[in-house]
């Protein structure tokens, strides 16, 4: 890990401080994390590529547009990077809407859909696990946009990469009706929802541990499947 004074401006503060001595502490862990990421995602990517080639087809096909989605994102220490995805939504739908997808959207196209519903437009993310932008498991990535708005002890959680699942991300696996739920998704993402989802995203980095990764992988297939 870094040296504390070696971090960004916006991370100097008692909350996350507290989280860094904890993390200080599993630095075997961290680097154990990192080996299996980069492991698992080189063998997962020989039996992927084909299901990975099929879907690109299937986008391209589907709607005009890129196969891919690159959006900036932030993970470890406020780094920007960009996100890999497959397209679900029409070209420019940035401009046509929010930051957040909402269930039933509009600008979700038809394959979208399904690869929304199976989180299969997330598969070409190991290409981000593999650059170690991000992990498979860690809070999931947010645009600047939002991070900017972070609460002091929020910055605690970009003190590990970035994850595809997370325990916030099981336990809001319907976030997209929430957001259908209000006139505006903005304010119930940022208000409502991220408040809580960051409640869990601590609870991870206080507790974090290579053990309860493994776990919450399995979780994360296991809600997938079901």
């Amino acid at each position: 890990m870094k040296a504390f004074n070696k971090l960004p401006a916006e991370f100097h503060n008692d909350e996350v401080r507290r989280y860094y001595r904890i993390l200080k502490k599993k630095q075997g862990s961290i680097v154990l994390k990192r080996a299996f990421d980069l492991f698992v995602s080189l063998i997962l990517l020989v039996f992927l590529i084909i299901p990975i080639a099929v879907i690109a087809v299937a986008v391209k096909a589907g709607s005009k547009g890129p196969v891919m989605f690159r959006q900036e994102r932030v993970t470890k220490y406020g780094r920007r990077f960009k996100i890999f995805k497959f397209r679900t939504m029409v070209v420019n739908a940035e401009s046509l809407g929010t930051q957040v997808t909402t269930d039933s959207d509009p600008r979700v196209t038809g394959i979208g859909r399904m690869l929304r519903k199976y989180r299969l437009d997330e598969l070409p993310q190991i290409f981000n696990v593999i650059s170690g932008s991000m992990s498979f498991v860690g809070t999931r990535p947010e645009v600047p946009r939002y991070v900017d708005m972070y609460e002091d002890k929020y910055y605690a959680t970009l003190l590990l990469p970035a994850g595809i699942t997370s325990l916030a991300s099981i336990m809001y696996k319907d976030e997209e009706k929430l957001l259908a739920s209000g006139e505006d998704a903005d304010k119930v993402y940022i208000e409502t929802i991220l408040p809580e989802k960051m409640k869990y995203n601590l609870d991870y980095t206080e507790h974090f541990g290579f053990g309860s990764d493994i776990k919450l992988m399995f979780k994360t297939v296991k809600e997938v499947i079901s």
